[in-house]
């Protein structure tokens, strides 16, 4: 998956194991940009009496490196705090909760958020956005939160300098067929063609179907993330790319005392990290996992090797013989992947898809972060939930926006999609364009089968599932036929923010970034291509971010 469960030490303290990483100009204030990360993997929604939440004993961190050096000039610090009002019993509300205040909910959680500029040393400072600010409770059922989003609502934090807050639990919105990849890369929807398998083609399988996570959302003016304080306007401006990831710190020592209780001592020490999708979880080695999430990104030229001779890339062909014959002479020839290098590592520089660039700094600095170009605009209509190589310049690799399908395009790539950004007489294999987690209808799918539908507007993930009906078939229950919250859905976007210009960049058109995937990638995608997104269960279309 992106990031759960990705290495041994973390996978044993979820509390600050992060799943997710988002970074997306949003669409509904394109003016200000929405960083989201999120912890806490495969949340079961029935996990009581002791629902999940953050740690009060963490620090979360969403870090902004403005020049390219891949050490952050801007952090967003994240602390809780938790308060039992009802000591006495063992439930976690005694009656229903009918909003963030309410006396008959017991164990409460609250957030500090502090901004640290230049580490917050002599050269910078610290200011403190917010400080105990509630958060909503899990989903439990329908006596205890029979209007979940009206309580979520409540707990979206409206901070100095035009920012918004919200913490707290989300449905998981990243969706990947585990099992199959875990499976010695038994992919389906074509697992009938692996070496090893005697089973039939057989669709994807949302292995995260019906999870939630803990979500820390924040809104902020995308003037207050660039090198120069100035709102980006040129996608060729280098203060336009920002880099973006998130980690999780513990403090280095903890005792455990005789009456049960935990003290934590020291300096923190960084435990979790995540910039780019799937980097941790499927291209670096078991042996060098922990490593890697104790390390800042300024430091990933010592995992460099793992990007550009990715194992994955090496199994392919053998997995699947006569699928892959170009991977497999690319393999054999030695050369490094500096397509997958750009794309994770130094962000693509000008000139390889036309109107379009994400590179931090002058591109020298390897470091495994999110890159967003600032500069250009969402996707309002028809978002491809293939991003870049959906030739759709507002999604991933360009940031990360909640539904694009980073498992396919990262499987893509590493299947030699995108080795024609380095070398144009390559050819990918028709094979590299048709694989697919199977779990999308099409490209333009951007409300995810097997999902619950994303919101119009911050922060963007959809309502968390209930404990009490936890679906297994991922119906929404009826407790998540509300009213989303932030407002209802008002539609695709083109009657609310004019014509779609999202598609235009720097004045080259995005067809041009048909390079990213070569012809052949392009021509084969698995399934057909639909009319629009699909439609909320009230009969709505959503606006994805």
């Amino acid at each position: 998956m992106s990031s759960h469960k990705e290495a041994p030490a973390i996978s044993n303290d979820p509390v600050a194991d992060n799943t997710d990483v988002y970074a997306f100009v949003s669409p509904d204030r394109p003016d200000t940009v929405t960083l989201i990360a999120n912890f806490s993997p495969l949340e079961d929604p029935a996990g009581g009496p002791n629902f999940d939440e953050f740690g009060d004993d963490v620090l979360y961190e969403i870090h902004i490196d403005n020049n390219g050096d891949g050490l952050p000039e801007i952090t967003y610090q994240f602390r809780f705090r938790t308060v039992n009002t009802i000591p006495n019993t063992f439930l976690y509300n005694v009656g229903t909760i009918e909003s963030i205040d309410s006396k008959n909910w017991n164990r409460r959680q609250f957030a500090t958020i502090t901004r640290v500029s230049n580490g917050g040393g002599k050269d910078g400072n610290s200011q403190v956005l917010g400080s105990d600010l509630p958060c909503p409770p899990c989903n439990i059922g329908p006596l205890s939160t029979p209007n979940y989003a009206a309580l979520a609502e409540q707990a979206v934090h409206t901070l100095p300098g035009g920012c918004k807050l919200f913490t707290g639990q989300r449905a998981e919105g990243f969706y990947v067929d585990l099992g199959a990849i875990f499976d010695l890369g038994d992919l389906r929807p074509f697992q009938n063609l692996h070496i090893g398998s005697s089973m039939p083609a057989a669709p994807g399988v949302n292995g995260a179907k019906a999870k939630n996570i803990q979500s820390i959302a924040l809104q902020v003016p995308a003037c207050d993330l660039t090198a120069n304080g100035k709102a980006p306007t040129s996608v060729t401006d280098p203060n336009s790319t920002i880099g973006v990831y998130a980690s999780a710190s513990r403090q280095r020592s903890r005792m455990f005392e005789a009456d049960g209780t935990i003290t934590n001592t020291g300096p923190f020490v960084q435990v979790s990290r995540l910039g780019n999708p799937l980097v941790n979880e499927v291209l670096i080695p078991i042996s060098q996992k922990d490593l890697f999430n104790s390390q800042p990104p300024s430091g990933d030229k010592q995992f460099a090797s793992n990007v550009s001779k990715p194992e994955l890339a090496q199994l392919l062909p053998v997995l699947y013989p006569g699928a892959f014959p170009n991977l497999a002479a690319l393999n054999a020839s030695g050369k490094p992947r500096a397509d997958l290098l750009a794309i994770l590592l130094t962000g693509i520089p000008a000139g390889i898809v036309p109107g379009f660039q994400n590179v931090t700094g002058n591109g020298s600095v390897q470091a495994d972060m999110l890159r967003l170009n600032m500069a250009i605009p969402p996707t309002l209509q028809s978002p491809s939930n293939l991003g870049l190589i959906g030739m759709d310049a507002a999604g991933f690799p360009n940031g990360r926006r909640v539904f694009d399908d980073v498992t396919t395009i990262e499987l893509r790539a590493l299947a030699g999609a995108t080795y024609p950004l380095v070398d144009k007489t390559y050819t990918p294999d028709a094979a590299a364009g048709a694989i697919t987690q199977g779990l999308t209808s099409s490209n333009t799918d951007v409300t995810a089968d097997n999902t619950v539908h994303y919101l119009p507007c911050f922060p963007y993930l959809g309502t968390p599932h209930g404990g009490y009906y936890n679906p297994g078939d991922n119906t929404p229950a009826p407790d998540l036929n509300t009213t989303p919250l932030g407002g209802p859905d008002t539609g695709l976007g083109g009657s609310r923010h004019g014509t779609d210009t999202a598609k235009v960049i720097g004045g080259a058109t995005l067809a041009g970034a048909a390079i990213l995937a070569g012809a052949t990638a392009l021509k084969y995608h698995a399934r057909p291509s639909s009319a629009g997104a699909a439609p909320h269960s009230d009969g709505h279309t959503p606006v994805a971010p």
